[in-house]
């Protein structure tokens, strides 16, 4: 039996994949309703997330942040069977899952951090990457388990929070990919060079395979489907600022692109695509 908290983007999608492969599980979320949907293709939803943990050997979630996972688990706590191992996708703070890894050993359970680089068509299609550290026994005996929820499960060792650091690094590159496009978008519309005219020049000087179809995106006129919210977006931005501000040293790009971010989120856009950042009006 399997437990899933949290039924957002990514939830939803690892949940049903789950059901499709023969597995029990049961679903809490903040929003009941969100968890209710997923009773038709076979889940069990509770109201309750004490009662949703309840007799799983694995609870997983995908939440918002460490305040989030932190809360959700201390109200789930009186219910999780004694052994459990608690499996986190949320991406986090380095020291936030340090300290939960610590934290749930002394009281019996197994916490492992396992970060994704995964849209929401990943999760239900089971592909995409998985990242995993720390305690290696443990992640030899859920691998195969943690694996079937993506195309690859990466290994960084064992060194607790490596996984969380590699995850923030990465979606760092994502968000300033992200903002350098939003840039160049507004550089080549104030010299007169037209959307046509930069798809023809990355089309035939693609400095990344993922450059084109972002920005189609970018440029385009519906972010109502959203692969990462833009809230979300900002939230981690927020983690890199922080991370780099305990390790005194200075990030350039970054605190432009969140200003940027903060402006759409007040104009009204917080729930969209991120990519609506580049967006020229």
């Amino acid at each position: 039996m399997k437990a899933f908290l949290g039924i957002g983007l990514l939830g939803n999608g690892f949940v049903r994949a789950m059901i499709s492969k023969g597995e029990q599980v049961q679903v809490w979320n903040r929003t009941v309703s969100k968890a209710k949907e997923l009773e038709q293709y076979g889940a069990k939803a509770f109201d309750n997330i004490e009662d949703a943990v309840r007799d799983a050997d694995m609870v997983h979630l995908a939440l918002k942040d460490d305040a989030t996972v932190d809360n959700a688990l201390a109200k789930a706590e009186a219910g999780l069977k004694r052994g459990a191992i608690i499996a986190d996708h949320t991406t986090t703070s380095v020291e936030g899952a340090k300290k939960r890894t610590e934290e749930w050993k002394s009281k019996g359970f197994y916490y492992q951090h396992a970060p994704v680089f995964m849209g929401p068509a990943n999760a239900l299609e089971s592909t995409g990457h998985m990242l995993v550290s720390g305690n290696q026994d443990l992640i030899k005996k859920i691998e195969s388990q943690l694996a079937a929820m993506t195309g690859k499960l990466v290994n960084f060792g064992e060194e607790v929070g490596k996984a969380a650091a590699m995850k923030l690094t990465g979606n760092l590159f994502l968000v300033g990919l992200n903002g350098a496009l939003a840039d160049t978008i507004t550089f080549s519309h104030s010299l007169g060079i037209s959307i046509n005219e930069l798809s023809q020049l990355f089309n035939q000087w693609n400095p990344g395979n993922s450059v084109p179809a972002r920005l189609k995106r970018m440029t385009g006129d519906d972010f109502s489907d959203p692969s990462w919210r833009l809230e979300m977006a900002r939230k981690d931005t927020g983690l890199f600022l922080k991370e780099a501000e305990q390790k005194g040293v200075s990030l350039h790009v970054i605190p432009g692109i969140a200003t940027l971010m903060d402006e759409w989120i007040k104009k009204g856009h917080s729930k969209e695509d991120w990519t609506i950042i580049g967006k020229v009006e």
